[in-house]
């Protein structure tokens, strides 16, 4: 052991050295010696087959080279609007800027002086010029890659609102979110996360809408981060939430614009992660996981009469199974007469306490809804249903489980799906077993230690700050418009309190923020 603790600590060290060294050489600034400044680069690029080093002489003159990642660059262009017009002969060789100008058909030059410069502009497909007797180089913005074209989010779909989602390329989705707020007080900062990947994130907020306070602190939490690379938007979650040990997601996750511009509007930050489809809205409450962007679409009789059932299959996903085990284990004298008697009929045959039972089923349905997930979309669902039909209908005739747990099981799994953000149903559903332990062991009461438990937990979560529950605690008259029920939009008059006091009335932008004097509490 004490042998594996030296070579790794060995190899540690000299990881280190080596990346040093190697972020010393990437930090030189470019040289008048080109032939130092191509030698350096090439170095850095030792070994990566797709790096292309491209000689040439400029005006049949000067000798320069131009260096770019295949299957980054856009090949053609870079052919007709910069090899072409740079090698045909001129006598403007001795001003390169001027022949760049008046030759190169770009709309973005960038002029590089360090290799750390350059290794950046190469590895986002911008390809690079350097040129004999300059000691600076030359990036060139004719980056171009496949991607995915817009689509409808298929975790998302609304029966009336827009049909468009984000894609995993990040100047569309700020493209698509600034065509929606085509305000100039929206604004926008970039920065990377990311030792290797050098991930480019963007934070995306309104001014004079949004919290300085709160922008802050997203800021100084991402500037945080390190890590080596960065994937998907999930990993930089992990590191910004206050609580990353709770159940409850504490960042909000969509593929909407819609919904990211609205949450904008509100005075909320949106992080956009390069690479992914899914943006992360800041902060959130819990209601916001209970809320469909359908709700704000529809009218809002209907809105408020879907959202009073989506909260109550919410609250059926979570406690019926550990409802009807406690039940049948300590209080059978709640149930009428007739169907206790149908219920212990039914379970006659069944060898196993109530408790075991509903852990079989719930696991069985947990195992089934996961496989139909992985499985190809042609085949998931068909053995999702057939499956939950054939193992469902075997169990009960053959005495293991009886039907009444198989109807509270279903039942249970669809009410689960009425749970608009996935985040916040894989919560409920983890929340769901030690119910059933809890009214298992101890009946009612054991129900009511474990909503007193979550309660507690929920009441001291925050959201970069922001109470978990609020508007509901610490109450805040004017935010229930929209937790409870879905008010009329001519009713909205004010954005949520945790914006601060920053624009809290909904007022044109060429307005003094604020409100007026009195009605401020």
């Amino acid at each position: 052991m004490t042998v594996l603790k030296r070579s790794w600590r060995k190899s540690e060290k000299g990881r280190k050295m080596q990346k040093t060294e190697y972020e010393k050489k990437e930090q030189d600034s470019l040289s008048n010696s080109f032939n130092n400044n191509v030698q350096n680069l090439r170095d850095i690029y030792k070994n990566c087959s797709d790096v292309v080093f491209r000689p040439f002489f400029i005006a049949g003159k000067g000798k320069a080279i131009l260096v770019y990642i295949e299957g980054l660059a856009n090949t053609e262009e870079i052919d007709d609007n910069v090899l072409s017009p740079l090698m045909q002969e001129s006598t403007e060789y001795d001003d390169i800027k001027t022949l760049l100008k008046k030759r190169i058909a770009v709309s973005n030059v960038k002029e590089l002086a360090t290799f750390s410069d350059c290794v950046d502009q190469i590895s986002i497909g911008n390809p690079v010029i350097l040129i004999d007797g300059r000691a600076t180089g030359f990036s060139l913005d004719l980056s171009k890659w496949e991607q995915r074209s817009v689509e409808e989010p298929s975790a998302e779909q609304v029966i009336r609102g827009p049909r468009e989602g984000f894609i995993e390329t990040l100047q569309v989705n700020s493209s698509m979110l600034r065509r929606k707020i085509r305000s100039p007080e929206f604004k926008m900062q970039a920065m990377e996360v990311g030792r290797y990947t050098k991930t480019k994130v963007i934070i995306a907020y309104m001014d004079g809408i949004v919290n300085k306070t709160l922008l802050e602190e997203v800021n100084n939490r991402l500037k945080r981060i390190d890590i080596d690379g960065v994937l998907e938007s999930g990993i930089i979650e992990e590191f910004i939430e206050d609580n990353p040990y709770s159940p409850f997601p504490q960042l909000l996750t969509t593929e909407r614009p819609d919904v990211a511009a609205a949450n904008l509007l509100e005075g909320r930050v949106v992080i956009m992660v390069d690479g992914t489809p899914f943006v992360m809205i800041a902060p959130t409450t819990l209601y916001s996981f209970f809320q469909s962007n359908e709700d704000y679409y529809s009218r809002f009789l209907i809105a408020s009469l879907i959202r009073w059932l989506r909260y109550f299959l919410v609250v059926m996903s979570l406690l019926l199974p550990s409802l009807y085990v406690a039940v049948l284990t300590f209080h059978q004298e709640m149930l009428p007469t007739t169907l206790i008697i149908s219920v212990a009929a039914s379970r006659e045959q069944v060898p196993f306490p109530a408790l075991v039972e509903a852990l079989i089923m719930e696991i069985t349905f947990e195992a089934l809804r996961e496989a139909g997930l992985r499985l190809p979309k042609q085949v998931g669902s068909a053995v999702s249903i057939v499956g939950a039909l054939v193992i469902g209908e075997s169990a009960v005739q053959a005495g293991i489980i009886s039907a009444p747990m198989v109807i509270v099981v279903s039942f249970t799994g669809i009410a689960s799906f009425t749970i608009p953000r996935y985040s916040a149903a894989i919560a409920i559903r983890m929340l769901r077993f030690p119910m059933i332990f809890l009214a298992g062991t101890l009946g009612l009461l054991g129900i009511m230690l474990g909503i007193i438990t979550i309660i507690v937990h929920l009441c001291t979560l925050r959201s970069f700050g922001v109470p978990y529950l609020s508007p509901m605690a610490p109450m805040n008259a004017s935010g229930m418009k929209d937790v409870l029920i879905r008010a009329p939009w001519w009713s909205l008059r004010t954005r949520p309190h945790f914006t601060g006091g920053y624009n809290r009335y909904r007022q044109p932008p060429d307005q003094k923020p604020g409100p007026k004097k009195g009605k401020e509490k």
